[in-house]
């Protein structure tokens, strides 16, 4: 009788063990259960979305921010504003952009509005290498690295390529990124009041010509 006893009294220590286990469990905040999503760090940037494409800006008016990505290729040194561009294609048909033609409309203080092209990644190189040079007057093809013959530009140039958008086709559901350098005569202020204008982009493979996408700078996106 004693040892039946024993066994009783053994097996509800164990259920109220069990017992104890699964109300711990149900004590816990679902939080714990479920991960969250990882916040979106271009969400808050400024951009312009139709037909499927949106096209988002960042640009790095921050010196210590341009140093940080660029190191020692930093083209706010020089006057050269570096906007990094994001192509995000939620379609299901490939969108080729053409990049040769995207600029940035800056609407100066005096009502005026001046149109830039970007620079290569070459170009931007030469005026770090030689600041006192001029500006170069004649733009590269983009995806077309050309020596210089310039060494210390050569270099340059090596670290500025990876980080430069140089593809032109989205791929369905995909995105590209990368920068595109505007001189702004040493004033990064302009960006709060310029335009990214991308003017030609077509779907792919029908050739249909989307309308032209326009990005403030200074504006933030809307919630």
């Amino acid at each position: 009788m004693a040892f039946k006893q024993l066994i009783v009294a053994a097996i509800l220590v164990l259920v109220g063990f069990a017992g104890a286990l699964g109300l711990g469990a149900q004590n816990k905040p679902a939080a714990s259960k479920v991960q969250q999503a990882t916040p979106d760090p271009t969400a808050a940037l400024p951009h312009d979305k139709h037909d499927g494409l949106t096209i988002l800006a960042d640009p790095y008016v921050d010196k210590a921010r341009s140093k940080e990505k660029f190191g020692k290729a930093n083209p706010l040194e020089v006057g050269v504003l570096p906007v990094e561009v994001f192509l995000r294609n939620e379609t299901d048909h490939p969108i080729q952009v053409n990049i040769n033609t995207i600029q940035l409309e800056v609407h100066l203080r005096s009502g005026k509005r001046q149109d830039i092209d970007w620079l290569s990644p070459e170009d931007v190189a030469g005026l770090i290498a030689h600041p006192g040079g001029a500006a170069p007057s004649q733009r590269r093809v983009a995806g077309i690295p050309l020596p210089t013959g310039d060494k210390k530009a050569d270099k340059l140039a090596e670290i500025l390529r990876p980080l430069t958008l140089d593809s032109d086709t989205v791929a369905p559901m995909r995105s590209l990124h990368g920068f595109l350098y505007f001189n702004v005569n040493h004033d990064p202020s302009l960006a709060s009041t310029s335009v990214l204008y991308v003017p030609d982009v077509v779907a792919i493979p029908t050739n249909k010509a989307l309308m032209f996408f326009e990005v403030p700078l200074g504006k933030p996106a809307e919630k």
